[in-house]
């Protein structure tokens, strides 16, 4: 099967009619690259929003710009510009619509196995050296770059994309527009070992398994494990960074976000629209409210009620660590000075 892929080359008129814009000079002028204004070439598309970086305007070498429609010229401007109402929000239109039209593949790639029962939609890309495991189900639009495994009984959405050497185990099951990133392990066992009398340790076989729901994202290189029974649950809207353990039984809620290198233990239950930064770590059977907010490093070992800010291991309130943290980095100076009023005491 004919695989496509496709690269960005389009007209200021094309580019203006994406974003609804009014272009000033060549209206057939083509980019195909996408730069910083300060470091633009031809042939580039950048845009003017800050005025910090007016001046550049003047000498940038990019083909076209996208400017605000109150922008007035100072001096003559080589680039053909695109006015529109707001230029960092119509460059970011652009770049979503840029991302998705590099992702336009579609076709199966050799060598990959297809197993028996799947199923799948319209516009399936598959790259080389992917594995899909029996009765797996997939719906439209979706691509799994190469190097890519698919467990059994696997069910995913509609516009979902899996880059290279994500493993998805088997019994997943993944809603619609779910992004997952290169090495990311979606379903592997939970942690559980039941101590022996000996000293020993037997395995507790991990049979539930993990759901996803839509519009959630996932870095690279982090780990989701499946249930012991039930289901590890990612709500959706939920965005996981680079890096993180979600260990068996964990509930995500909906929209909330998560920084890179963070761990939450077996079992806890995190709220909706928390906030959580990196390197956090989590307890094991934790409820966390919604709302929460965790500043990088903190150490979570107790409940926390909807909207707490807290910091620091142990975690607290977000103010009294703050104002304790004055304290903390002249603690010899004061032990020093309580020692002295101890002997002049005596």
């Amino acid at each position: 099967m004919e695989i496509k892929a496709y690269k960005m080359k389009f007209t200021a008129e094309q580019i203006a009619g994406i974003l609804e814009g009014e272009v000033v000079g060549n209206p057939n002028a083509e980019v195909y690259k996408l730069a910083k204004i300060e470091e633009g070439i031809e042939g580039s598309l950048t845009f003017l929003a800050n005025p910090k970086y007016a001046n550049y305007i003047y000498t940038t070498a990019a083909t076209i710009v996208i400017v605000n429609k109150t922008f007035e010229a100072e001096q003559e401007i080589k680039a053909t510009l695109i006015k529109v109402e707001d230029a960092y929000n119509a460059f970011s239109k652009l770049l979503e619509y840029y991302n998705q039209v590099k992702l336009m593949k579609s076709g199966i790639e050799q060598p990959s196995v297809i197993s028996e029962g799947v199923q799948y939609g319209s516009d399936l890309y598959l790259g080389s050296f992917c594995y899909l495991g029996q009765n797996v189900k997939i719906g439209n639009n979706v691509k799994i770059y190469p190097n890519s495994f698919i467990g059994d009984n696997v069910i995913i959405g509609d516009n979902c994309v899996f880059f290279a050497g994500v493993r998805i185990y088997s019994e997943t099951e993944i809603g619609n527009n779910v992004t997952i990133h290169s090495g990311t392990i979606i379903g592997s066992d939970g942690f559980g070992f039941a101590p022996q009398e000996d000293g020993t340790y037997i395995k507790v076989p991990q049979i539930g398994n993990v759901i996803i729901e839509d519009n959630v994202e996932v870095g690279s290189c982090s780990t989701v494990d499946r249930a012991t029974l039930g289901a590890t649950i990612i709500r959706k809207g939920a965005k996981l960074d680079n890096q993180i353990q979600v260990a068996h039984n964990v509930e995500i809620g909906e929209n909330t976000v998560i920084a890179a290198q963070t761990g939450i233990a077996g079992s806890t239950k995190i709220g909706k629209n928390c906030m959580i930064g990196g390197q956090v770590g989590i307890a094991g059977h934790l409820t966390l409210g919604d709302n929460v907010k965790i500043q990088a490093q903190s150490g979570i070992g107790k409940n926390l009620k909807d909207n707490e800010v807290v910091q620091g291991s142990p975690g607290f309130n977000y103010s009294d660590f703050a104002k304790s943290f004055v304290h903390f980095k002249n603690l010899p100076k004061i032990v020093k000075e309580i020692e002295e009023l101890k002997k002049d005491n005596k």
